[in-house]
């Protein structure tokens, strides 16, 4: 790759920059398991954007910066009316696929959710193809879309593997930021030394601090943060494209670089070659919206509750045996304050378990919480380190994120001690989740569109040769907001 040039001198771009860039340019031949995994991906992270949209909390949020802008030719906002510039569209959109903590997971040295991309990548796309349209040429087709996404996945993915940022207390959307910008530039017609330019852009942007993750400040940003991080990198983008400079050194720089400056002098590395292993192994968050850390001691609760659900009065300790990963990001002890403490809370998930055989996102609001059962079996909770859950998180053959949970009674008696290796969204569990994220697809959507149009949407996406041809705007047009049109001539 030719490398980039700052002030008139010529530098070594750094080997991550450039093994980012060189990925994202060429044309990848990916697996059928990658598509398919990236369709239901696909299906799955919309319908999370869509069931957020009952929640004011996120609502307030969305829209145009100054009220009652339009733009001509804009990207839309699904399951709204609004039609957006890029950069505030991936905002809107990243701010709904987010807010419930529900869609994809990948855990490893750092953790994340790889399909906050997506945001980046339908604002792109959708603007892109309305652009083309307006001056009579071709839109994007959703192909293009599925591609991106396995690259984005790759990206944030494939850097999670073996840098932390959690460790030097930086939050981990730094790593959509810069995929998002990389995908972005490359579906504005980017070429590879331009996408090297945005991705040193984004690194140098730097990182949030995680202080809204963590107790005794957990808040609401947590579910906005990510769709911060796409828009960001879709607004690098176009400045890069704009012809804006990129700097070679953003990483390795002495004293000034990311490294040096934020990463305790260590060098950032790519674990393993750019393809699609990631995509291939992402874990889904089927059937509950809880921190995935916490998924399989969720199961195991609720495979419990039938034990428990009339004798809690009669618990006496809880114990709970997880991998140091969960211990470190949530268990949290003393008051939780708002909802997106409690979903990020080992115990509270438990609680819910145990006490309701299920959990949704209503568990988590403030009305739910009150219930004074939640609080008297937190309190009764032990949580241990087992080594070897620890190790399995960690091999790359495995990749477990095991969990057990028992109960002991004031009697003396306890229940059996269940124990979760691989949480029903693991690869390992494919055909078993599957038919499920498809039934979570369908019920999210039913919360904005009426069944005609719920069936259309399914059996659109459903088939995967058709739906890699569609045009991403009509593909967008499916989730156009009803208010929006003021008729159902979609659904006729």
């Amino acid at each position: 790759m030719e490398n980039m040039t700052v002030t008139g001198s010529p530098f070594k771009t750094d080997q991550v920059l450039e093994d980012i860039a060189t990925y994202t340019a060429a044309p990848t031949p990916f697996s059928e398991t990658a598509r398919t995994t990236a369709r239901y991906v696909l299906m799955d992270t919309i319908g999370c954007g869509i069931l957020a949209l009952r929640f004011p909390e996120c609502t307030k949020l969305l829209g145009p910066i100054a009220p009652g802008t339009v733009v001509p030719h804009g990207a839309r906002v699904p399951g709204t009316p609004y039609v957006l510039d890029p950069v505030r569209a991936a905002f809107n959109i990243g701010c709904m696929n987010r807010w419930l903590d529900y869609n994809d997971t990948w855990l490893a040295a750092e953790w994340g959710h790889p399909s906050d991309n997506l945001a980046a990548i339908l604002a792109s796309a959708d603007y892109i193809s309305r652009q083309n349209r307006s001056k009579g040429k071709p839109a994007l087709v959703m192909r293009q879309v599925l591609d991106a996404m396995i690259k984005a996945h790759e990206i944030q993915g494939v850097l999670a593997l073996g840098n932390s940022l959690n460790r030097h207390g930086l939050d981990h959307v730094l790593f959509v930021k810069v995929a998002s910008a990389a995908v972005s530039c490359a579906l504005f017609g980017g070429n590879e030394k331009e996408i090297a330019a945005v991705v040193s852009q984004a690194w140098i942007d730097s990182s949030s601090l995680r202080t809204y993750r963590h107790a005794p400040s957990t808040g609401s940003r947590k579910s906005w943060a990510a769709g911060d991080a796409a828009a960001r990198g879709v607004q690098l983008a176009l400045m890069t494209l704009r012809g804006e400079m990129g700097y070679p050194r953003a990483l390795s720089s002495p004293k000034w670089g990311f490294q040096d400056v934020l990463y305790g002098g260590k060098p950032l590395r790519l674990d393993r070659p750019l393809g699609a292993y990631v995509m291939e192994n992402v874990l889904f968050k089927v059937s509950y919206p809880a921190e995935f850390h916490g998924q399989t001691a969720l199961e195991a609760a609720i495979r419990l509750h039938p034990d428990v659900a009339d004798h809690l009065d009669e618990i006496e300790r809880i114990e709970i045996i997880t991998h140091e990963s969960a211990i470190r990001i949530i268990d949290k002890t003393g008051p939780l304050h708002n909802p997106a403490d409690r979903d990020h809370c080992m115990q509270y998930i438990v609680a819910i378990g145990l006490i309701h055989g299920t959990l949704n996102a209503g568990h988590y609001e403030d009305e739910a919480s009150r219930d004074p059962r939640i609080d008297r079996l937190r309190g009764k909770m032990d949580i241990r380190e087992s080594k070897a859950y620890s190790r399995d998180y960690l091999d790359p053959e495995k990749r477990s994120i095991a969990s057990s949970v028992q109960v002991f009674f004031t009697d003396g008696s306890e229940t059996p001690r269940v124990a979760v290796e691989y949480p029903l969204g693991h690869k390992k569990r494919r055909d078993e989740a599957f038919p499920l994220i498809m039934d979570k697809f369908r019920e999210n959507l039913r919360t904005r569109f009426p069944e005609k149009r719920v069936n259309r949407i399914l059996q659109l996406n459903s088939d995967e040769q058709r739906l890699l041809s569609m045009p991403v705007d009509e593909w967008m047009e499916l989730f156009t907001s009803i208010e929006s049109r003021g008729s159902y001539e979609l659904d006729s």
